[in-house]
């Protein structure tokens, strides 16, 4: 066999087993974001306005998709939509089950899938902020209608009572969960690509 040939083999072998190492890590990244999804979804906050409580869901989403990219982003996300509806307590105030996404909130759990996509396809596009600020908030509108549809036909309202109930109470702090991502997450992810 001639040398050249052994160095062609050689590096093949390399390239395999670095590409089922980045796989491996691919995997990890993913478990971990959704571990993250799972620590921080069922905080939240009840107002009495609204039977759709504060929570910190979309703050972690955000973050999973600027670090992960938003088709491994929203396998993450995934991940956590099939934990909790098999019953392990992940969602919003500790819930879990199908009864959950048949309730007033099951519309957000849906409309996060489209959020994690189109955020997650904002962070890889661009580093602006100011186009990183309003791609997430398009993301948000996204999950905004799906909430707001499901919440209207659950609780029998008008879309306009579901909107008044469901997303205009949330619109400041979601702003300012919004602003974090686009501060914080970039530099983030940068941070981790650097030290992984």
């Amino acid at each position: 066999m001639l040398l050249s040939d052994k160095k062609m083999i050689s590096n093949s072998k390399r390239t395999g087993a670095s590409r089922r190492a980045f796989t491996t890590r691919q995997m990890t990244l993913s478990a971990i974001m959704a571990a993250v999804i799972c620590i921080l979804g069922p905080l939240s906050i009840p107002i009495p306005v609204s039977p759709v409580p504060i929570t910190l869901t979309n703050l972690a989403i955000y973050f999973t998709v600027c670090i992960l990219g938003w088709k491994l982003g929203t396998v993450s996300y995934l991940i956590y939509l099939v934990i909790g509806l098999a019953g392990l307590p992940v969602f919003s105030s500790f819930g879990a089950g199908f009864g959950k996404l048949l309730g007033p909130t099951g519309g957000y759990l849906i409309g996060f899938i489209f959020m994690a996509i189109i955020c997650g396809l904002f962070f890889e596009k661009t580093d602006n902020r100011i186009v990183l600020f309003l791609g997430l908030i398009l993301g948000s509108l996204v999950n905004y209608l799906f909430g707001t549809a499901w919440l209207a036909v659950q609780a029998s309202l008008t879309f306009s009572q579901a909107l008044w109930a469901g997303v205009i109470p949330y619109i400041p702090a979601d702003l300012i969960k919004i602003l974090l991502a686009v501060m914080l997450a970039p530099p983030l992810q940068k941070r981790l690509q650097r030290d992984l």
